[in-house]
C-alpha cells in the first residue's frame, strides 16, 4: 500500500462537530460511535478534486447529467466486474434506499408480499412498510462463522401468489456474505419460476476482500437475470453518501418505464451537481485508492478477529467476506441487543448497532471503517464491559 494512503487512512478525519449524523447525534463528547455505515475516512483524492472544481464554477443550478457520467459508470463496471450494462438500462436517482422504495411501489400493490432474508439493512423493513406491503422472511441460516440461504425456504416463500419481489442484499449486510454465482443462480431460477422479481440492492459491491468475488446479479445468464433491478452506488465505497447519487440498472424496457414512473412520483427523479462530479471521478479515477482501502479494511478485520479470539472468545464474529459491517454473536452475554446496546452506551460511551434492528436478535453490528487506533479503543472498551459484566454474575 503507498505510504501516503497509510497515513491518510491512520490519522483518519475529526468528524465531530462537523455536522455528522453518526458522530454529532452522541453526546458526550467522548462517545466513541461504531454504529452507522460510513466511514472515518477522507473520499479517495480524486473525488474531493473534481468537487473542488464543481465548487469553483460557482453555480449551483438544477443539473444536466451528461454522457460523461453514464460512460463512467459503464466503464468501472465493465473493467472490474465483467458486467456489461447498457446506458438506456440505467436509471439515475438520490440513493439506494430511495430506489429500493420506488421500485417497491412499481412492482408491488399495498397487500403484497416482499421477501427479505435477516439478519438484513433495516430500511428494507421500512420500505416495505411504507408501501403498503407485507414482510416475508426467508431467514438466512448460520453455518459455521458465516451464513447460507435455506432455498427450500425461499421456494416455499416465493410459491405464495401474494409474494412480488424478493430484496436480496448482496453483499449481505450484516452479515458479511458475498453470494457466489452459483447462489444467485439458484435464487434466480426460484424467483423466476414463481414470478417474483430479484431487486438486488448492491451498495457495498466495492467492498468485497480477496479471494472471494463479487457477482452483479445483472451479469448472471440472461436467463437468470431477465427482469431483475439492481441498485448500485458509488457512496458506500468512496464515503460519499451526503453526495446522494445511485444507479438502478434494469434490463427488461417495461419495467424500466415502471420505475421511473415511480422514481417520478416520489419525486426523487433529480440529483445534485456534487453526486455526478463525484461519480465520475471515484469511477474514472478513484481505483488506487480503493485498493488502498481494500487493504486496510482486510486488515482492520484481521485485527479484530485476533482481539476477539484472545479476550472474549466466547462472543465470536463472523467471517467478513464483504461490507465493512462485522457481526458479533452476543448470545452469550443473555441480554437482549436493544438493551446491549443502551447499556455499552451508558457504561463505556461505546455506540454499536443491536442486531434487533437486523431481524436478529443477540448479534451487534460493528462498523470498523475507522482508524486502527479507534478501533483498538473500541475494542478494549468491549473488553472492558464484558469483563466488568462477568464479575457482576460471578
Amino acid at each position: 500500500m503507498d505510504r501516503r494512503f497509510r497515513e491518510a487512512f491512520d490519522r483518519g478525519v475529526d468528524r465531530r462537530h462537523g455536522d455528522s449524523y453518526k458522530w454529532d447525534a452522541s453526546m458526550p463528547d467522548d462517545v466513541l460511535p461504531l454504529w452507522v455505515a460510513d466511514m472515518d475516512f477522507a473520499t479517495a483524492p480524486a473525488v474531493t478534486e473534481a468537487l473542488r472544481r464543481r465548487v469553483e464554477q460557482g453555480a449551483f443550478g438544477y443539473v444536466k447529467v451528461p454522457d460523461a457520467y453514464y460512460d463512467a459508470v459503464v466503464s468501472w463496471f465493465d473493467r472490474r466486474h465483467g458486467w456489461s450494462i447498457a446506458r438506456e438500462s440505467i436509471i439515475y436517482t438520490s440513493g439506494v434506499v430511495p430506489a429500493i422504495s420506488a421500485v417497491i411501489k412499481a412492482l408491488t400493490v399495498p397487500g403484497d408480499k416482499v421477501i427479505v432474508q435477516t439478519p438484513v439493512y433495516n430500511c428494507f423493513f421500512s420500505s416495505i412498510r411504507n408501501n403498503g406491503c407485507e414482510l416475508s422472511e426467508n431467514r438466512l441460516v448460520r453455518e459455521g462463522d458465516s451464513y447460507v440461504m435455506d432455498f427450500d425456504d425461499l421456494a416455499a416463500k416465493a410459491a405464495d401468489p401474494r409474494a412480488r419481489i424478493l430484496l436480496l442484499c448482496n453483499p449481505a449486510n450484516p452479515a458479511g456474505r458475498v453470494w457466489t454465482r452459483e447462489e444467485l443462480e439458484k435464487v434466480a431460477v426460484i424467483c423466476r419460476e414463481n414470478g417474483v422479481t430479484v431487486v438486488s440492492d448492491e451498495i457495498h459491491c466495492e467492498l468485497v476482500y480477496e479471494p472471494y468475488v463479487y457477482t452483479p446479479f445483472g451479469s448472471l445468464a440472461e436467463e437468470f437475470c431477465a427482469g431483475s433491478v439492481i441498485c448500485v452506488s458509488p457512496s458506500k465505497a468512496f464515503n460519499t453518501a451526503s453526495l446522494q447519487i445511485a444507479n438502478i440498472v434494469v434490463k427488461d424496457e417495461e419495467i424500466r418505464r415502471k420505475i421511473d414512473r415511480a422514481i417520478n412520483i416520489n419525486e426523487v427523479c433529480d440529483v445534485n451537481p456534487f453526486g455526478v462530479a463525484g461519480t465520475i471521478a471515484a469511477y474514472n479515477d478513484g481505483k488506487e485508492w480503493l485498493e488502498a482501502l481494500l487493504e486496510y479494511l482486510k486488515e482492520n478485520y484481521e485485527t479484530m478477529a485476533a482481539y476477539c479470539r484472545e479476550n472474549f472468545p466466547e462472543l465470536p464474529i463472523c467471517r467478513l467476506e464483504g461490507t465493512y459491517l462485522v457481526w458479533m454473536d452476543c448470545t452469550a452475554l443473555g441480554t437482549d441487543s436493544t438493551v446491549l446496546e443502551e447499556e455499552l452506551l451508558a457504561e463505556t460511551h461505546l455506540w454499536l448497532n443491536a442486531g434487533a434492528m437486523y431481524g436478529q436478535e443477540g448479534y451487534m453490528r460493528w462498523n470498523i471503517a475507522c482508524p486502527r487506533s479507534r478501533l483498538m479503543e473500541a475494542l478494549d472498551r468491549f473488553r472492558s464491559f464484558v469483563r466488568a459484566r462477568q464479575q457482576r454474575a460471578s
